[in-house]
C-alpha cells in the first residue's frame, strides 16, 4: 500500500518570515502548532501542507526543486510578479534567456520559482501552484510515482512527471544533465503511512523501490530519513 505525501518540509533560517512571505504569495493560511509547527495549509482540498521548519544551514547553489505558480492572462502574471516583489522576493538570473517569457524569482531566503506565462498547456488544470519542478532523472520519477501511487502523466525524452489523483500540482523531473548537489536540499517531502503504525514496513518498501536509509530525523521526531535514487533525502513520519 503506498504512502501519502503529508507534507512539503521547507527548511528556513526564519520560518515564520519565509511561510509569512509564501501565505502572502499563495494565498494560504498560516498555523502554527507544536505538533506540526509552522504550516501553510493549501485553500483546496486537491494540494498538501508546507511545513517550514528552522536551519542553520545557508543555501548553497541552486535549489534542487522549485514552485511553478501559473497565471491566467500577462496581467495576471504582471501581478503576481507585483505582488512577490512587494512582499520580499526579487528578480534573479539563473540562465534563462531573453526569449522566455516566464520570470524567475527568488523569496527572502534566495530559493527560485517562476511565474509561468499565460497558455501554458502543460500546467493547465493544476491550479495557481502549478508544479513542484525538480532537477532529477527518469529513475527518480518512477521511484515517485511507485512510491506515491501517483500516475506518470508524462515521460518522453527523459522527462517525467506524476500527479495525485485527485488533481492538484504536477511533481516534475526535467531528467539530465543533472545539476551537481550543493548541501542538503532546503526543501523535501516527508511521506506518511497509509495506515498508522507501519513506518517500518512502509521504510522496507521504499528501500526495495530503490531508495536508501540514513537513519532517524535528528530533530528526534520519530521520522526515519531517507534518500531517492538520485540521493535527495526524504522523510516518513510515524503517523
Amino acid at each position: 500500500m503506498a504512502c501519502h505525501l503529508a507534507a512539503l518540509r521547507f527548511g528556513a533560517n526564519d520560518p515564520l518570515g519565509l511561510a509569512r512571505f509564501w501565505a502572502g504569495v499563495l494565498g494560504w493560511e498560516v498555523t502554527d502548532s507544536p505538533q506540526d509547527g509552522i504550516a501553510l495549509l493549501p485553500d483546496d482540498d486537491t494540494g498538501f501542507p508546507i511545513r517550514f521548519f528552522a536551519s542553520r544551514e545557508p543555501k548553497t547553489g541552486q535549489n534542487q526543486l522549485h514552485f511553478d505558480l501559473t497565471s491566467a492572462s500577462a496581467e495576471d502574471q504582471r501581478r503576481t510578479v507585483a505582488r512577490a516583489l512587494d512582499l520580499g522576493a526579487r528578480r534573479v538570473d539563473i540562465g534563462q534567456s531573453p526569449e522566455e517569457t516566464h520570470v524567475v524569482l527568488a523569496d527572502p531566503e534566495g530559493n527560485e520559482f517562476c511565474v509561468i506565462e499565460p497558455g501554458n498547456n502543460f500546467l493547465a488544470e493544476c491550479g495557481f501552484l502549478g508544479a513542484l519542478s525538480c532537477d532529477g532523472s527518469q529513475e527518480v520519477g518512477y521511484f515517485w510515482s511507485e512510491a506515491l501511487a501517483w500516475p506518470l502523466v508524462w515521460d518522453q525524452d527523459t522527462e517525467t512527471a506524476i500527479r495525485s489523483p485527485h488533481g492538484g500540482p504536477k511533481i516534475t523531473w526535467g531528467g539530465p544533465p543533472l545539476r551537481p548537489r550543493a548541501g542538503r536540499n532546503r526543501l523535501r517531502f516527508d511521506l506518511a503511512p497509509a495506515v498508522p503504525g507501519d513506518q517500518q514496513a512502509e521504510v522496507d518498501r521504499l528501500v526495495a523501490l530503490g531508495a536508501t536509509r540514513l537513519g532517524d530525523d535528528p530533530d528526534q521526531s520519530g521520522r526515519v530519513l531517507l534518500t531517492d535514487p538520485d540521493g535527495n533525502e526524504f522523510s516518513v513520519s510515524p503517523r
